[in-house]
């Protein structure tokens, strides 16, 4: 009876550990996914701005996914960071919008600010138990 009762507390002890992560972890993948398409694309326009062909397809990924972001859905237990990630990709997009119009002065504006909004983002993430990978290294 006892080593039921042990084996019943430690199983209890293993699910609530993994629990969170559980509950998480399909949003996380899909976080980290479009954030590393933004960073990446922002470093992309910062580099040829006046790349039109280019920022043309970063507008178009940036608009896809935004509207991604928009349709997901968001686990409880991660739902006060969502808006941050929305704001990241509204950013990039807007970015984006920027550098099609010639705007660049914008363009940077906006690639700084989803900067901000991503740090933020995974800032309160890891404060929530939910840390996301570092961001890829910039070259």
């Amino acid at each position: 009876m006892k080593r039921r009762t042990f084996l019943g507390v430690v199983g209890a002890a293993v699910a609530l550990t993994l629990a969170p992560s559980a509950f998480a972890g399909s949003y996380l993948d899909r976080v980290t996914v479009l954030l590393d398409g933004a960073e990446r694309e922002g470093d992309l326009l910062r580099a040829r701005l006046t790349d039109k062909e280019i920022v043309a397809l970063v507008w178009t990924l940036a608009e896809a996914r935004l509207g991604a972001a928009k349709k997901m859905e968001v686990p409880a237990a991660v739902a006060r960071a969502h808006p941050h990630l929305l704001l990241v990709l509204e950013h990039s997009e807007r970015a984006a919008a920027a550098g099609a119009d010639g705007d660049y002065k914008k363009l940077l504006t906006h690639i700084t600010s989803a900067r901000d909004e991503a740090r933020i983002l995974r800032a309160l993430l890891a404060e929530m138990g939910f840390p996301l990978p570092p961001p890829r290294t910039r070259e």
